[in-house]
């Protein structure tokens, strides 16, 4: 390592010198360098840490650095009882925390052999397609931004600050959402929800053909998106990626279709794919995905109808929540007034649920991959063990091999194009 260089700091100023340096001392053209991307890089998506090995414009080594976010989160869910553990999932991909809860909620819902009622079904489904939107949203416009399309990047934060609002409605909160429940969910649906729903997808079709347009006809996002950041079928089948990173590669493989969870096989949506695997297939991906979530929701909309509407008159026959006394907490009037619901609460709230022996996994098709939970169970209110697979941490996992043979400039494109976020990461 002594003949290598370490250039922190890229300023105009910081650059001049460098290149002075060089013309002073021209022997010095073909060392290789160290180039330190981040951990406060804007174009790496969070605190990721890119060490760069470049031999002048060419990247020939990358080693990603993380642990700036580290939070041990698997460990704090072996200190907690499952229901606990909810706000924490919350922070996991923290730009889909809807999604999140869904996924962690079905984990330990396949351990306890819930089946929850058709009601929260739905309404997942919606919440999970929410949550994918607005998260595509945001990787697009930032990717946009990275690559100097800035415009594009305040049309999706337009867009995105709608589902906030949506959010605020259906969870009330816009971010940590801390929405589902073991069982079922948190609370029914807000009367203006539905309406206010139905007037953002009415709207956003139209938003998602100029998103489109402004960055398809843009010949430098197209430029420094083709045929960059390849990966083939093979190199991301061996990976383990998921999502939109697999799917771009041309693999046909959605947890929605292939595996359906909360009722997504009973709704028709198509599953985009690419064929190149470049940065501007994965684009693509998500641009089309944003338009099958819009009809994975119309379809849910209606479907809802035939199980309470937007506006449920009749709570016990369209429940959101399992009927499980021993570990589903009663309803507030019931503890206010009912000796038996009121132990059954202290001991739900201060034991946790009763848990069978037994170990589980369960992925779901996050905006960013297969999120997945195993969970080892001992019996009682709290895992044994817990251990998260989040897709991000893959993504990364690919980053050597992938940057190997492209320019410093074809970096941000590749790590927006695969649409990483840290909190799933340093877990």
């Amino acid at each position: 390592m002594s003949n290598f260089r370490t250039v922190e700091v890229v300023s105009p100023d910081a650059a001049r010198k460098v290149a002075a340096a060089i013309e002073e001392h021209p022997d010095l053209v073909d060392e290789k360098m160290i180039l330190n991307m981040g951990p406060q890089h804007p174009a790496t998506h969070g605190v990721l840490r890119l060490v760069l090995e470049i031999d002048g414009e060419i990247v020939s080594k990358c080693t990603a650095d993380i642990g700036y976010l580290h939070r041990g989160d698997e460990k704090i869910a072996e200190n907690m009882t499952y229901t606990q553990f909810i706000p924490y999932t919350d922070r996991l991909d923290y730009l889909a925390p809807l999604a999140n809860n869904v996924a962690y909620a079905c984990a330990v819902e396949k351990l306890m052999g819930y089946d929850i009622p058709e009601r929260a079904k739905i309404i997942r489904v919606i919440s999970c397609e929410m949550a994918r939107i607005s998260s595509h949203l945001l990787g697009l416009g930032a990717m946009s931004m990275d690559l100097g399309a800035m415009t594009v990047f305040i049309y999706t934060f337009n867009e995105r600050e709608k589902i906030y609002n949506l959010s605020e409605l259906l969870t009330g909160a816009r971010f940590t959402t801390s929405y589902t429940r073991i069982g079922g969910l948190s609370r029914d649906l807000h009367p203006e929800f539905i309406p206010a729903l139905k007037s953002f997808i009415g709207q956003f079709p139209p938003k998602i053909d100029e998103v489109e347009n402004l960055l398809s006809k843009n010949r430098i996002f197209v430029d420094r998106c083709k045929d960059i950041g390849v990966i083939t079928k093979e190199k991301a089948v061996n990976q383990g990626l998921t999502g939109v990173n697999l799917r771009g590669s041309g693999l046909d493989y959605d947890i929605r279709k292939a595996h359906p969870y909360i009722g997504y096989e009973n709704y028709e949506f198509e599953v985009p794919i690419g064929s190149v695997g470049d940065c501007y297939d994965r684009y693509k991906c998500r641009i089309e995905e944003m338009r099958q979530s819009v009809k994975i929701i119309e379809q849910a909309i209606k479907r809802l109808d035939s199980f309470g509407g937007g506006l449920n008159s009749d709570p016990d026959q369209f429940p959101i929540t399992v009927c499980d006394p021993k570990n589903i907490l009663p309803k507030k009037a019931d503890v206010l007034t009912k000796m038996e619901e009121l132990i059954n609460q202290f001991m739900i709230v201060t034991a946790g649920i009763d848990a069978p022996v037994g170990e589980i996994y369960f992925g779901a098709e996050n905006p960013k991959g297969e999120l997945g939970f195993y969970i080892n169970s001992r019996g009682g209110g709290v895992p044994h063990r817990m251990k998260i697979r989040s897709p991000s941490f893959v993504s990364i996992s690919f980053m050597d091999e992938l940057l190997r043979g492209y320019m410093v400039s074809d970096v941000p494109s590749i790590i927006g194009s695969l649409d990483i976020v840290m909190g799933e990461c340093d877990r």
